[in-house]
Formats: C-alpha cells, sequence, structure tokens
C-alpha cells in the first residue's frame, strides 16, 4: 500500500494572489530538509504539500516527519495511504492501514472531508461507510464523536483519496526566508535564542552576530554560541554566523565612558558594528532578544538610545514577554539547557555597579564624542569572522 505524508499549510492559504510564492518557497524548504531521508516528489494542490516517495525506494517516514514538525508554514501533518478514489478500495484497504493507529484504543471517530465534489456520496456518508467497516473489524472499538482516542480521517481529492489516523501539529508561521532576512544579536543567555527562532517563525532567514571579548570571554563561550544557532537550524535553516573581535572597543569605552552609562554605550556600539555587517549583506533589520524592564538596559529610555544608533529596523518579539514565557519556549526549542551553561559573554564584562535606568540620549552623545570610536568599529569590522552553521 503505497504511503504519502500531506502537510497542510497555514497562513500561507490567506495570502490571496501572492499564494504561490509562499508555496513555493514552502516546497524549497521542505525539499532541503529532506534530502537525506530518500528520494521524493513534492507537489502542491488545495493548501496541501504532497510528499511523495519514488517507487521502490526506501523511505524515512519517521525522520521526515520529525523534521516536518520543524518547518515553519506548516499547521499540520499527515502520514497517509493513498487509495483509489472509489468506495469498494477504501473499505477493502482502509482497516488493514489503520490497525497500528488503533492498537490500545477504545474509541473512534471518522471525519471525511471531499473536495472533489464529483465523488458520488457525501461526506456524512464517507464516514458512516468507514465507520461501519471499522466497527465490522475491530468489534472491542466504540464510536465516540466528542473525544475519541482515535480519529481517521478520508480525504477525497482530485488525484486520489488518501486515508490516515489523525495528524500532528505543525510549527505553523511562514516559510523561512519568505519576508527577507534579518541579524540577530546572539548573546548566549536564554533570550536570544527565543528571539531568533520567533522571527525566523514569522518567514526571516536569519544571519547571527556575536561579540567577544578574550581574553575576558574563552573559547567555551564561543562555542556555547556557536552550539545554540546549530539547535535553531532545524527551524531556521543555515545560518551565516559571525564573531566579532570586541575587546578593544569594550576596553575604551572603560577608559573614556562614565562607569553608569557603560551598557548603554556598548549596546549602541553594537549596534553600530552589527548595523555594517548587515548593511554589506543586505540585510535590513536587526534582532534582539530584550525584554521591556527586564534589566536596566532594556527600560523604554535605553531602548530608544540603542535603537538611536542604527538607521535599521530593530525588531524586539520577546517586549512583552516575562522570563517564564521566555523560558518556556526555550525548553520546547531545545536550546535552554546550552543557555544555561556557565560561560561569560561579553555582556558581562565591565559590568556598572550601578547602571543608569532612565539614561538621556544627550548624555550618551556628549559621552562618545569625547573618543574617536569610529576606527574602533571599523577594526571590529574587519576583524569579524564569518562561518556557516548548518546544523549539530
Amino acid at each position: 500500500m503505497k504511503e504519502i505524508i500531506l502537510a497542510k499549510n497555514g497562513e500561507i492559504a490567506l495570502k490571496g494572489l501572492n499564494r504561490r510564492r509562499f508555496e513555493e518557497v514552502l516546497m524549497r524548504n521542505i525539499k532541503w530538509r529532506l534530502k537525506d531521508f530518500g528520494k521524493i516528489k513534492i507537489s502542491c494542490m488545495q493548501s496541501t504539500i504532497y510528499i511523495d516517495p519514488e517507487d521502490g525506494e526506501f523511505y524515512d517516514f519517521d525522520g521526515a516527519v520529525e523534521a516536518l514538525r520543524k518547518i515553519f508554514g506548516i499547521a499540520s501533518i499527515s502520514r497517509a495511504a493513498v487509495l483509489e478514489k472509489n468506495m469498494d478500495d477504501i473499505l477493502a484497504k482502509v482497516c488493514d492501514y489503520i490497525e497500528p493507529a488503533l492498537f490500545g484504543a477504545k474509541t473512534f471517530k471518522v471525519e471525511a472531508k471531499r473536495s472533489d465534489k464529483h465523488f458520488p456520496l457525501k461526506s456524512p456518508e464517507i464516514a458512516a461507510q468507514v465507520g461501519g467497516q471499522i466497527l465490522s473489524r475491530f468489534h472491542r472499538l466504540k464510536v465516540d464523536v466528542h473525544n475519541p482516542d482515535v480519529t481517521v480521517m478520508v480525504e477525497i481529492r482530485d488525484k486520489g483519496a488518501y486515508v490516515h489516523a489523525g495528524s500532528i501539529p505543525g510549527a505553523g508561521g511562514m516559510p523561512v526566508s519568505s519576508s527577507g532576512e534579518a541579524m540577530v544579536l546572539m548573546s548566549g543567555g536564554i533570550d536570544s535564542p527565543v528571539a531568533a527562532y520567533m522571527m525566523a517563525k514569522r518567514g526571516l532567514m536569519l544571519s547571527a552576530v556575536h561579540f567577544q571579548s578574550p581574553p575576558y570571554t574563552s573559547e567555551r563561550a564561543l562555542e556555547k554560541v556557536e552550539t545554540l544557532c546549530g539547535q535553531l537550524t532545524p527551524y531556521t535553516g543555515r545560518i551565516q554566523f559571525y564573531c566579532v573581535p570586541f575587546t578593544e572597543m569594550q576596553e575604551a569605552l572603560k577608559a573614556h565612558c562614565p562607569e553608569e552609562l557603560f551598557t548603554v554605550m556598548m549596546r549602541r556600539m553594537m549596534m553600530r558594528v552589527a548595523t555594517r555587517l548587515a548593511e554589506a549583506k543586505g540585510i535590513e533589520a536587526l534582532i534582539t532578544g530584550e525584554s521591556l524592564a527586564q534589566v536596566a538596559s532594556q527600560t523604554l529610555e535605553a531602548l530608544h538610545c540603542t535603537d538611536s544608533a542604527t538607521p535599521l529596523v530593530v525588531l524586539r518579539p520577546l517586549i512583552g514577554m516575562d522570563k517564564g514565557e521566555i523560558i518556556r519556549i526555550s525548553r520546547e526549542i531545545g536550546t535552554f539547557e546550552t543557555s544555561i551553561l556557565p560561560y561569560e559573554d561579553c555582556c558581562t564584562v565591565f559590568t556598572p555597579r550601578h547602571p543608569a535606568t532612565h539614561p538621556k540620549l544627550s548624555a550618551l552623545e556628549k559621552a562618545e564624542a569625547r573618543f574617536d570610536y569610529g576606527p574602533l568599529i571599523d577594526r571590529a569590522v574587519e576583524g569579524t569572522a564569518v562561518k556557516s552553521i548548518y546544523g549539530v
């Protein structure tokens, strides 16, 4: 019995005349992510991606389904049998195919969807006949239309009939790269990987920039951030990773700026460096993991001062979230345990004892005018190391 995978679109279905472009991006992402599981043909009809293994070839369905769960743009995934579009074939084969899914179940229901309106039976009639066939084969089962253990789905579509035992939720969102590209400032803490994940879910391709300050930060800290990027790649795809040498800049800030302004001034310099790197690649937005009022550098005034250092759009998907919500997502996407490893990042270097919580932009600009930071930014950009991260 031939099997395929049905991946249902989510928000893409709302895109009207632009929908085909988003579907093509999603199919390209799927094809790339499933390349190691076997040979497939991919097509799209009626808001569904058909992932069809080539005849006679082994296909790793379990691995493919697990990968599909992390591809943004997919609302649900079903592993389905392909049957002839007539009730005789459906009734003859449905029980054999769904029997493993019914193991241990006590109740079930059948739902039918008839997108091909030329099919002679209507959806309730299809469901009734299939339900009767299942009851005649599995005498222990009872029908429960409200809270069944298993839902058997029969879909009558243009090119065939498809039977499966329910769907697995997909990641939702929009296909990565369908909304452009942004650069995330990746510190190594809990917040920035979650921010990266959330913006990838809105269709952004990601680059990541990390600021390293040896000897104040270690190689283990850098490895930690690269690992975090690798842990994101099942959701985001390839991440272009930029590692910026930042020691000289931080030492200059410590020598020339008021201690209480150090953190916000450092953030402004990071934004300037990230802007240079992003603009060189044609990237029009930066992403940060800031959450309003979480720390001293994330007050309204401090965020305004940070934003004024860049002409790019600054995206802060965590801005209204509390720490508990952020931690919950980090656990779900598998980055939490890496994020809490005890390797310091450069944001903890020279931390002021009493940071300004309501800094004034005029005071920051006055402090910055005391030294020539332009050459420092130039050297940081020139010394940046770039690599592509494909996964762990």
